[in-house]
């Protein structure tokens, strides 16, 4: 659920595709060779836009710190597949790499930032490789990947036990073919390669928690450097806080993003 949580006006729109939803918004930063922050926005794979789920605070503070930001639509279910909104994520950030100069900023110091099913997709194309390989990309495309409050890192499982809250748009979404479900599990392609690094936040939910716990697991058996962390808010409720609050000062959160950003970028 991403209702409400605006974006911040005064984006560039830009198609990186033919469909209507291949678009992005993008917001420069002062410096011409900023690093950029990549966002992709939640909503269960058939809803959320970069108008209403970046999130009201992003793309003020990371302009603050120097960065340039964007953020992605992607294809919807049931009109796209999850695999065509993974390739869509992965196009998005190709089509921003070809226009680095132009735009403004390095095309060496990019991270992909998801929210929810966003989360998962970011996931997904930071540990399967095809997504980059399909739009000319290598692993270090990006420095690093964040992921905000993602649950189905490893479908089967959330699906079995994610009850019936969720259950009819994880079956919308991924289907009752096991063989897919686990190829659209990025806890089952963290053996490398992968993207160069990883921070992973949960909220007080069993299911995030547990999902975010495994694929940090798995990153680390294949020797990707992962840092995981909880935050505050319990549920739903915090679900959405962590998406709407990320980049509040006064939020927990995005002192643990802003140093990981930091450390990734080199300054």
């Amino acid at each position: 659920m991403t209702e409400g949580q605006q974006s911040a006006p005064g984006g560039q729109t830009m198609a990186y595709g033919k469909d209507g939803l291949q678009v992005l918004d993008y917001w420069p930063a002062e410096s011409k060779k900023a690093p950029l922050v990549v966002f992709v926005h939640g909503g269960g794979w058939k809803r959320g836009s970069k108008d209403n789920a970046t999130g009201v605070a992003k793309v003020r503070h990371y302009h603050e710190l120097g960065y340039a930001f964007a953020s992605v639509n992607y294809r919807l279910v049931p009109d796209a597949t999850v695999e065509q909104q993974a390739q869509d994520v992965a196009d998005a950030l190709a089509f921003l790499r070809s226009k680095a100069q132009d735009l403004g900023f390095e095309s060496g110091r990019i991270t992909l930032m998801g929210h929810s099913a966003g989360a998962h997709l970011v996931a997904l194309v930071g540990t399967d490789m095809r997504y980059f390989t399909k739009a000319g990309l290598t692993p270090d495309a990006v420095r690093g990947v964040i992921l905000l409050d993602g649950a189905a890192y490893d479908v089967g499982r959330q699906m079995a036990e994610g009850g019936r809250f969720m259950a009819g748009t994880y079956a919308q979404a991924f289907g009752t073919d096991p063989a897919r479900q686990r190829a659209l599990s990025p806890t089952f392609h963290a053996e490398k390669p992968d993207a160069p690094s990883f921070l992973i936040l949960h909220v007080d939910r069993a299911d995030g928690a547990a999902q975010s716990e495994a694929l940090a697991a798995a990153l680390r058996q294949a020797g990707t450097p992962v840092e995981i962390a909880a935050l505050e808010g319990q549920g739903l409720r915090g679900h959405m806080q962590v998406n709407r609050s990320m980049g509040d000062p006064d939020y927990p959160g995005t002192a643990i993003v802003d140093h990981y950003l930091r450390r990734i970028f080199g300054q």
